[in-house]
């Protein structure tokens, strides 16, 4: 992990993404810079909530790490279905019409501890304005999730006591992939293309079940809340 620990991700200002540009470009789906009425949206406006004027601005774009929409497809989020950390089947239609911040996760790396508190952090101060977590447990980097899903729960619900969903612990790279995250790799390719890098890679999908932005690993959950 000492490779991901020397990365450096660079962050644009949010008025970055407002200026005038001299060649007109195709619209991306920055995020609003200004929040200065009771009216202000959250996120991107096809991720729009009803805010208060001291609400924060969420998800900031990392400079290097933009996505890259490779095809155009008609499958949204809400088309796979996926097992929770009990195994019981879960259809992502359930979250329509909410943000979804999907991190794939491990309990025995370096990036745990400040991910998890602040995954939970942010999960406490927006849940109820239309934010969900989603988390997939990963054991592919380091063998950093070894335990049973059983273990799993509790080491995040008793520690850090995470009150986001949690799922199945599952493959994001190779033969094996599941399903949801061939989706979420194919909508947004990364730095070094499709692969997953390491724990803790992040994907923003919008409230129409599209993915928006990806994030590096050693981009912290506090620093996609740009206030």
């Amino acid at each position: 992990m000492s490779s991901m620990a020397s990365s450096t991700a660079f962050f644009t200002p949010l008025h970055d993404f407002t200026q005038a540009r001299t060649t007109p470009s195709p619209p991306l789906p920055f995020i609003k810079s200004s929040f200065a009425s009771s009216k202000s949206t959250f996120f991107h406006p096809a991720l729009s909530l009803q805010t208060s004027s001291n609400f924060p601005r969420l998800f900031g774009k990392p400079k290097f790490f933009s996505v890259h929409a490779r095809a155009a497809t008609e499958k949204t989020i809400y088309d796979f279905t996926v097992k929770d950390i009990d195994r019981k089947d879960v259809s992502l239609s359930k979250f329509k019409g909410k943000v979804l911040l999907i991190v794939n996760v491990a309990s025995r790396c370096g990036l745990t501890s400040s991910n998890y508190s602040e995954l939970s952090r942010l999960y406490e101060k927006y849940k109820n304005q239309g934010l969900e977590i989603l988390a997939f447990p990963c054991n592919q980097f380091g063998m950093q999730e070894p335990g049973s899903n059983e273990d799993i729960k509790q080491f995040a619900c008793t520690r850090y006591k995470a009150e986001f969903p949690i799922f199945d612990k599952v493959d994001v790279n190779g033969p094996f992939t599941t399903p949801v995250y061939q989706f979420l790799k194919s909508s947004a390719g990364g730095f070094l293309g499709d692969l997953i890098k390491w724990n803790f890679e992040k994907f923003l999908v919008d409230k129409n079940g599209k993915v928006i932005e990806r994030y590096p690993p050693t981009t912290s959950p506090f620093q996609i809340e740009v206030c």
